[in-house]
């Protein structure tokens, strides 16, 4: 799926065994036992009191979030969001009667997030205020300090529960980023996490929601979830197993995977403060930039600069607008995984393109 950074063979081989043995049925809906247990290890080893029954094992991080939307929403309730965002977070609320709000990522301050303008926008009816950590699309690492900061904003209303989507927490470069649930001693948390990223097998689907309900608050909302979760039956099987495999064995291979991944980063860095036309807030973690669009031919219609990058050099790269009408505009996402040769040529077709549009 990633271009010089495949998926473990570990894991893959524990995949393909788990075919050969036959197992090709449905597994329990809340996940398979041995799955959950790692899991549930692996989120103590951040921090906090996680057990194998707050584990709930889904489709990707993006069917936990459509189970949680759905176990919770009610028309007139909303979520208080990051913006910019991943899209999910917008477009999911609304089939379940709720509303998205976005809060603001400081754009000219490496995408820190404003808590004024969190508090602000807080009221009874916010149910889930969400934080993504690192943030898709921006990069940006929120640090323990920020993260009791967005609690206690939570704390000071009693039907808010956190969302804390950590699925690029071992993309960390900053060695800031900390579990959510691990800072929260009242507020309810979910903790969403899965293979897709820090183990490079996005196509397995497999992530999960571990719910942290230090007040035992949740009850309704859990007897919710486990209803949802069992009419759908289940995650793929052997894919569970590939996952297994990936917490329980070594971890060794991530540093060369995460030093292949920084080296990538830098290149872009360098490469982008060398184009007049661009500038970029250099990430902390997961594998994205979102790169501002100085020109203001460009900046105006991030959209349009898209699909003439694309149409006249192809090359493809995802407009700001596109993670938020306000907040994402005059910008574009860009993922450093491809190898450096490719990067280059990339920066020098966006070079060329920026150079004759002028």
């Amino acid at each position: 799926a990633y271009p010089g950074l495949p998926t473990p063979p570990h894991m893959i081989e524990a995949f393909k065994d788990s075919l050969t043995r036959g197992e090709t049925g449905y597994s329990p809906s809340y996940g398979l036992p041995a799955l959950r247990s790692a899991i549930a290890k692996d989120e103590q080893s951040k921090g906090w009191n996680c057990s194998e029954d707050d584990v709930y094992v889904c489709h990707g991080v993006t069917e936990a979030l459509q189970i949680i939307f759905a176990a919770v929403l009610e028309p007139g309730m909303k979520v208080l969001a990051p913006g910019p965002h991943y899209p999910p977070y917008m477009a999911y609320p609304q089939m379940y009667g709720g509303e998205t709000v976005e809060y603001r990522l400081k754009s000219d301050n490496g995408w820190k997030i404003d808590f004024d303008d969190i508090e602000s926008k807080m009221d009874e009816s916010v149910r889930l205020l969400v934080i993504i950590n690192p943030n898709n699309p921006t990069g940006n690492v929120a640090d323990s300090e920020e993260i009791d900061r967005l609690i206690s904003i939570a704390e000071k209303w009693p039907n808010c529960m956190v969302v804390a989507d950590e699925i690029y927490d071992g993309l960390d470069f900053t060695n800031h980023q900390v579990s959510t649930a691990s800072r929260s001693k009242t507020v309810p948390v979910f903790t969403l996490n899965g293979v897709s990223k820090v183990y490079y097998a996005p196509g397995w689907r497999i992530g999960y929601m571990a719910l942290h309900d230090p007040m035992q608050r949740m009850g309704a909302v859990r007897d919710a979830i486990e209803r949802l979760l069992r009419s759908r039956l289940c995650a793929s099987t052997p894919a569970q197993m590939g996952y297994h495999s990936g917490l329980v064995e070594s971890r060794d291979w991530m540093k060369a995977y995460s030093e292949k991944v920084i080296a990538q980063r830098d290149l872009c860095l360098k490469r982008i403060s060398e184009i007049d036309g661009l500038e970029v807030e250099a990430p902390g973690g997961a594998f994205y930039m979102f790169v501002r669009l100085t020109d203001p031919k460009w900046a105006a219609d991030d959209k349009q600069f898209v699909l003439d990058l694309l149409h006249e050099e192809h090359v493809l790269v995802v407009h700001g607008s596109g993670f938020s009408a306000e907040m994402g505009q005059g910008h574009f996402r860009l993922v450093y995984l491809a190898n450096e040769e490719v990067l280059n040529e990339a920066f020098d077709r966006m070079d060329r393109f920026l150079t004759s549009s002028r």
